[in-house]
């Protein structure tokens, strides 16, 4: 399959409804694509419909039914943290000429409790989350576990890592931290949350929707690989954490579909949730030797400038984590870089790039891989 087009709109505080937001995202695409709706065949959409919202609505696929006003088929794949990545991996299954895969949410209705204890329900809900478990804590334990088994990696590590996805957000006008210079040692000494994790290791929620228009038509983006694989939810049956099973078999796949190895890859947006699950992700996708990814953040290898440049757009640490529209905003962050349109934050000569998107801690995982065809 091909991208024809992209659409995504500001990653933050809005007061539209996650439905209006999808269909902002999708007129977007569709002019990126010079294309009217009449032309899509099948919609693919992801969203959660949270409990607290005041959208009051659970019929996502039949509420964008009357937006477009529409009788095509339109069919929704949630997957936690992880809905639209899934949702163009499902899309991209499908026998269908023109597909509109478009993922939204609204978030910031909702107070901190709330949000939270949504959140944990993408998580293990009959012994972790009964006690107390909340993602911060479940992701800590897993930074914890990773430190331990090598030692290398430090808490300044992580911080870098927050540090390079803030100043990438500088300068992308969609991030919710746009123009919101960040320091390095604000970032150290923020808050701890739950230890090794601070405050600037954690994403944060916002309101947003992305969309992608795919196609069998041929265009100047080609999808040469997509997978996705699933875990074990609760991380305690899992023997190491260290390293993330879902991440690496998707990852593998995906290469293999596509024809190359994690040194052909340009430029990359990987699912940073937290610092710590950025980190892994480098040692997971082939991008470093396990264990020694401390190097090359050291070396600055995944920044802007560096041989690797991770999470260009800001990532969900500083552009927003909207949920179900993180992994299409990461297609649309690479399509952009892909066809020379990032200005500022522009990855020189980029022909390939990768997406990671995970949904809760490991439990389902996408990996898209696209190519640049052409000048």
């Amino acid at each position: 399959m091909y991208i024809k087009g992209v659409g995504m709109t500001k990653f933050g505080i809005s007061d539209k409804f996650s439905h209006q937001l999808a269909y902002e995202a999708t007129l977007k695409a569709l002019n990126d694509a010079d294309m009217n709706f009449n032309e899509i065949d099948a919609v693919v959409c992801s969203s959660l419909e949270w409990f607290f919202s005041v959208e009051k609505q659970r019929h996502f696929a039949s509420m964008l039914s009357s937006m477009f006003k529409t009788n095509k088929p339109i069919v929704r794949v949630p997957a936690a943290c992880g809905g639209s990545g899934a949702a163009l991996w499902f899309a991209n299954q499908l026998e269908f000429n023109n597909i509109l895969v478009v993922g939204a949410e609204k978030l910031m209705t909702g107070n901190s409790e709330a949000i939270t204890d949504e959140f944990m329900m993408a998580a293990e809900s009959k012994w972790e989350q009964t006690q107390g478990l909340i993602f911060p804590g479940q992701n800590a334990l897993v930074a914890q576990e990773y430190m331990l088994k090598y030692p290398e990696t430090t808490t300044e590590h992580l911080a870098l890592i927050a540090y390079k996805n803030h100043s990438n957000a500088l300068l992308n006008p969609y991030a919710r931290f746009y123009k919101t210079e960040i320091s390095l040692d604000k970032i150290r000494n923020s808050p701890v949350v739950c230890s090794p994790l601070r405050l600037f290791d954690c994403s944060i929620s916002a309101d947003g929707a992305s969309a992608a228009i795919i196609s069998k038509d041929k265009t100047d983006i080609n999808i040469i690989g997509s997978d996705l694989s699933t875990d074990y939810l609760p991380t305690f049956e899992r023997d190491d954490n260290t390293s993330w099973d879902a991440s690496t078999i998707t990852a593998k796949n995906a290469y293999k579909q596509a024809g190359i190895g994690p040194s052909d890859v340009d430029v990359a947006e990987l699912h940073d949730a937290f610092t710590s699950v950025e980190l892994i992700a480098y040692e997971d996708l082939g991008f470093a030797e396990k264990g020694k990814a401390y190097k090359k953040i050291e070396d600055g290898y995944f920044n802007l400038d560096g041989k690797l440049p991770i999470n260009t757009s800001g990532g969900l640490k500083a552009k927003g984590h909207p949920v179900s529209a993180t992994g299409l905003s990461q297609i649309y962050e690479l399509v952009k870089h892909l066809r020379n349109e990032t200005g500022a934050r522009q990855v020189p000569n980029a022909k390939i790039g990768l997406a990671q998107n995970i949904g809760g801690a490991g439990g389902t995982v996408s990996c898209h891989l696209l190519r640049k065809i052409g000048g």
